[in-house]
């Protein structure tokens, strides 16, 4: 990743990059997209609110508001793109756990015999392959069992549930706990106050965290050293997704807002009253509450098996049949999530300036060569559509996807250079080029709640300098009504207040 910024910013001009989108859940998938008609989804408005000076991504492209309508992405796809087929989702359930068993006979009867007496090295990279490949095949049945949560299976919604609750409790996911956040994420995506998953630190909350107090300015700041990315990337791997069950981390964290009250005096992190296990979590509505303890039910029998089976035949052993795989299975959710909402071209939003229709065009699809289109049912390539129209199923995806480039214009975006070698390249290069938003420099009327990613390396778009940089007063109520700062701290530090 040693591309100059201008290098990066003259390969997205010459159209390697392009723009996004977002989906919902069962419950309202229908609702939303019903609402959203031409005239209220219509963008072609901001662009008398953002004269001044152009509005910039970190890798210096002028950025434009999107001007089509969601009507105008549902008319440009094939009618029989909308259909799902029980049978057809179904034989891909079976192929896949096919895949898995038949690497587990395999592996058992056939490569363990071979490499008896081998030395440790041999035997290590043996379960390595075994752990590796078993993970990629563990993600294909994840992704099949995120379909399930969308609807997108079958025509059955009954079929859909008992089929997503029993795959994602074999992976320990909480279905239905995730099958409703994820449907929160969808019909927020980019917003940087309600949104659900990867929410980007904002230039104040990343001063205040790494700086040790929002005075400092990030001119004050030293870059930050590969080892300490490295390190951060390490842990968000193998790690992130497990705290963000428990944690609600990447999540955003103004719980207070809830409509129940279920949020007051709630908050993100370790013993925060957050999480995706309890019933009581201000991720959701009195109502949901018996359906995260099926959940929870789900994820003890599936716990159970794993403790009878390390009864019966050692816990090392299920470690490297189950855990090992399982931890890649995670690695590659995240890394997939991630990279879906996390590139120097993306926009965030605050808001006032957020609209369903410009979250969604805030996505970006990548390439992951076979293993994305055939083991990971194409979540990394067609990601963009995904967001538009979750009902549609995967198998359908790359045609649906063709048809709304079309409509998308220069506002699609993907980042398929290198394919799966630059799929995993991206990691790194999002890990050191986004570390916080902030709007564009000059930025007018709506143009300021226009987010963009920037970062205190020298790479890319320089953040605002300290005379321009305001700090947002909604932004300092909303932290000190979390608890993240003190009224007293931004009085003594002089802040200045729009």
């Amino acid at each position: 990743m040693s591309d100059s910024p201008m290098t990066r910013s003259r390969a997205r001009r010459s159209g390697s990059i392009s723009a996004a989108s977002t989906p919902l859940t069962a419950s309202t998938s229908a609702s939303v997209t019903a609402s959203m008609n031409s005239s209220s989804t219509s963008l072609s408005s901001m662009g008398d609110e953002t004269k001044g000076k152009p509005l910039l991504d970190t890798y210096g492209n002028e950025f434009q508001i999107p001007d089509f309508t969601i009507k105008d992405i549902r008319d440009a796809i094939p009618k029989h793109c909308f259909k799902r087929s029980a049978i057809r989702s179904l034989s891909y359930v079976a192929r896949d756990l096919a895949l898995l068993a038949g690497t587990f006979w395999g592996m058992q009867n056939y490569v363990v015999p071979a490499i008896a007496g081998q030395s440790t090295l041999v035997r290590g990279a043996a379960w390595a392959v075994y752990g590796f490949t078993q993970g990629l095949f563990g993600t294909g049945i994840w992704v099949l069992a995120h379909e399930c949560g969308h609807q997108a299976f079958s025509e059955s919604k009954i079929l859909n549930d008992t089929v997503g609750w029993i795959l994602h409790s074999s992976l320990l996911v909480p279905y239905f706990s995730w099958k409703i956040s994820h449907g929160k994420h969808h019909h927020s995506t980019g917003n940087l106050e309600k949104d659900m998953v990867f929410v980007p630190k904002t230039r104040t909350e990343y001063l205040r965290r790494y700086a040790g107090g929002i005075a400092h300015d990030v001119a004050e700041l030293t870059e930050e050293t590969p080892i300490a990315t490295l390190t951060h990337s390490i842990a968000q791997q193998l790690v992130g997704w497990i705290l963000y069950l428990f944690t609600n981390v990447t999540g955003h964290n103004y719980h207070h807002r809830q409509k129940e009250g279920r949020g007051v005096g709630k908050k993100n992190g370790y013993f925060g009253g957050v999480s995706h296990f309890n019933p009581s979590s201000p991720l959701y509505e009195a109502k949901d509450a018996k359906l995260i303890v099926l959940s929870d039910i789900g994820i003890a029998l599936m716990g159970y098996a794993l403790y009878a089976a390390s009864q019966k035949f050692g816990a090392f052993n299920v470690f490297l049949w189950y855990g090992i795989p399982y931890l890649w299975v995670n690695h590659w959710l995240v890394a997939i999530t991630f990279l879906q909402h996390t590139d120097p071209s993306l926009p965030h939003y605050n808001p006032e300036t957020w609209n369903y229709c410009r979250g969604a065009a805030a996505t970006i699809d990548r390439e992951f060569g076979f293993i994305g289109r055939h083991l990971m049912h194409g979540i990394v390539e067609t990601h963009v559509l995904h967001h538009f129209i979750p009902l549609i199923p995967f198998y359908h995806a790359d045609e649906a996807s063709e048809a709304i480039k079309k409509v998308m214009g220069r506002h699609y975006r993907s980042d398929t250079r290198g394919g799966a070698i630059g799929f995993i390249k991206a990691l790194w290069t999002s890990a050191r080029w986004c570390q916080w938003v902030e709007p564009s420099d000059g930025a007018e009327g709506e143009g300021k709640g226009v987010l963009f990613f920037r970062n205190r390396n020298g790479l890319g778009v320089k953040p605002l300098p300290k005379e321009k940089f305001v700090h947002r007063e909604k932004e300092i109520e909303n932290m000190i009504a979390v608890g993240v700062l003190k009224k007293e701290d931004v009085e003594k530090a002089g802040i200045k207040m729009e």
